[in-house]
């Protein structure tokens, strides 16, 4: 039998991208996933695929930073199957009005920001713990980043909010151990999602592509099919035992020492001057 038959779940941000792959993989193994999204359209579209390819899901529309939301999906899901086992808390939207440092970022732009990246996934634990602990125990996959390991100027929101995920992720998994529900995050490096990919063929060039890829050990950048894996993975009774991880899904990124990164692609910046990124 499939790996995750029986098994409910919730993706947050489950259209596109990283929560897109997720919601197939989870679906493949056997579960029944619920997709909440913004963009509700592209959310049925997933559903669609997903159910093309024998799978079963459902979508709604919902911003997850607001309380309603997150009560909703959690009902929902119990609604339409009975049960609730996992939630991934990937959601994210970004924008410039929450870029820039402590001085460029508005008052309004940090309440956004925290708002997805924080207070969206204390709201889904509120709502989700209840149900996972009748169904017996399940698993809940929180996403920070490498941007909550290692700092970058001008991004003083996501860099906090992800960091504070981490913090979050592991005060969780203290608290509902003894419910049998197991907490971890995944710190993704460079994800080539849909929306990047669109980034990547309008700004950038194939030598500013190679260039991210020589900064990874494993010379590649990922894609989401590769934090898919490691969800169902943390998901996963292979997992039972891993609870208040960070999950690094980098393809070693974040271990190098940056003066020998800095060294080992200085020819390749000399001999390429062209190079063209979609940010930066």
């Amino acid at each position: 039998m499939p790996t995750f038959s029986g098994k409910v779940a919730i993706v947050t941000g489950g259209a596109q991208g990283i929560g897109g792959a997720t919601a197939r993989r989870l679906t493949a193994d056997g579960a029944k996933v619920l997709i909440v999204d913004v963009n509700l359209a592209a959310a049925n579209a997933n559903c669609d695929r997903i159910r093309g390819a024998g799978g079963t899901a459902n979508a709604i529309e919902g911003d997850v930073a607001k309380e309603e939301v997150c009560r909703g999906m959690v009902a929902r899901a119990v609604k339409d199957w009975g049960r609730l086992d996992f939630l991934v808390q990937n959601a994210y939207g970004g924008g410039r009005d929450v870029g820039g440092g402590a001085v460029e970022v508005t008052s309004q732009g940090w309440d956004k920001g925290m708002g997805l990246l924080v207070k969206s996934l204390f709201l889904g634990a509120k709502y989700a713990v209840p149900e996972m602990e009748k169904a017996g125990g399940g698993s809940i996959v929180n996403i920070s980043s490498v941007h909550g390991m290692l700092m970058a100027r001008g991004a003083l929101v996501y860099e906090t909010g992800k960091s504070a995920v981490i913090g979050l992720t592991r005060q969780m998994a203290v608290e509902f151990g003894p419910k049998r529900i197991r907490v971890n995050a995944i710190a993704p490096g460079h994800i080539v999602t849909e929306n990047m990919k669109k980034g990547w063929d309008a700004h950038g060039n194939a030598e500013g592509f190679r260039f991210f890829e020589l900064q990874y050990p494993v010379r590649r950048t990922g894609m989401p099919e590769d934090i898919a894996n490691a969800i169902a993975f943390l998901c996963s009774d292979q997992a039972s035992f891993i609870t208040g991880a960070l999950l690094p899904v980098d393809g070693g990124l974040s271990i190098q020492l940056q003066e020998n990164i800095l060294m080992d692609l200085a020819p390749y910046v000399r001999e390429h001057p062209g190079m063209k990124f979609p940010y930066g």
